[in-house]
């Protein structure tokens, strides 16, 4: 209506001549301008999926979604494959979990008790033991220990001796064999022993004198493992290359911790591990 009056207001001023055409335009209203519907651009949330297709239709999440969409769960029916499938957006990787490793509980050693310091010495660990009574004249310990590890390197298994022979075997590892290997391999970790007390004659020959051995006072090594999981075997490595080096200078330095000391160049009864005990002797240490 307010179009209409203006063009009579127009007419009337002398504007001139409107058509009736231009009157009736004028009174049709002008269409709205047309909204265009925009299609969400990973479609509807839920699918309805048939049979083994679902995977091909899944949208596909944005970058590190953790959302996880699931449909409605559809009548259960005694077909494989169901009428929805559930639409599962992927979770981001989760990252590895570390491992925190505690220290190992002190071991328990044969015949019950824990690893303790023994001899009146700190870098001594084992038990003491029951006094030993020998099945052969001569054998037998009074106050016998049962050692773990001198020097912080494992007897594998633990030997029972006197506390004479266990501190001897400190010095020896810490003023021979510790710098003799140095840091090769992660340095010493464990002796593997041949032999501990052992009420029996030398060498186990009838008639022989009571070995040290049955007395406390011994202790066989076959073969010295460094950290890194590295033999030095008597019986494979004595005398060839470097190993070969190594272990001569260790069975050296013995001589002085040990009044004893054998190995592969004493006789055939020692060629695959060292023999050291504390037996004194009036002209000094015996060492082949």
């Amino acid at each position: 209506m307010k179009r209409l009056a203006s063009y009579l207001a127009l007419m009337l001023m002398g504007a001139g001549p409107v058509s009736a055409e231009s009157i009736t335009t004028a009174l049709i209203p002008k269409p709205r301008p047309q909204t265009t519907v925009v299609e969400p651009p990973f479609g509807p949330l839920f699918v309805p999926v048939f049979g083994p297709t679902a995977d091909t239709v899944r949208p596909r999440p944005r970058p590190g979604s953790a959302v996880v969409a699931i449909a409605p769960a559809p009548v259960q029916t005694s077909t494989s494959n169901s009428a929805y499938s559930v639409v599962v957006a992927l979770r981001p990787q989760a990252r590895p979990t570390q491992v925190a490793y505690a220290p190992a509980p002190a071991p328990v050693l044969s015949g019950g008790g824990k690893v303790q310091k023994i001899c009146g010495n700190n870098a001594i660990l084992g038990r003491k033991v029951s006094p030993i009574q020998g099945t052969l004249k001569g054998c037998g310990v009074s106050n016998p220990v049962e050692v773990y590890s001198v020097g912080g390197v494992e007897l594998s298994p633990p030997a029972v001796m006197n506390c004479d022979a266990a501190k001897a075997l400190n010095k020896w590892v810490n003023k021979g064999v510790k710098p003799a290997i140095g840091s090769l391999g992660g340095g010493p970790a464990k002796f593997s022993v041949a032999a501990g007390y052992s009420c029996r004659t030398r060498n186990n020959q009838p008639g022989a004198k009571v070995s040290e051995h049955g007395k406390g006072k011994a202790i066989d090594i076959s073969q010295l493992t460094l950290v890194n999981g590295k033999t030095l075997n008597v019986l494979s490595h004595w005398g060839k290359g470097a190993e070969g080096q190594l272990l001569a200078k260790m069975h050296k330095s013995a001589c002085g911790p040990f009044g004893t000391v054998l190995g592969p160049n004493a006789d055939k009864y020692h060629k695959d591990h060292f023999h050291f005990d504390v037996a004194k002797y009036g002209n000094g240490a015996y060492c082949r």
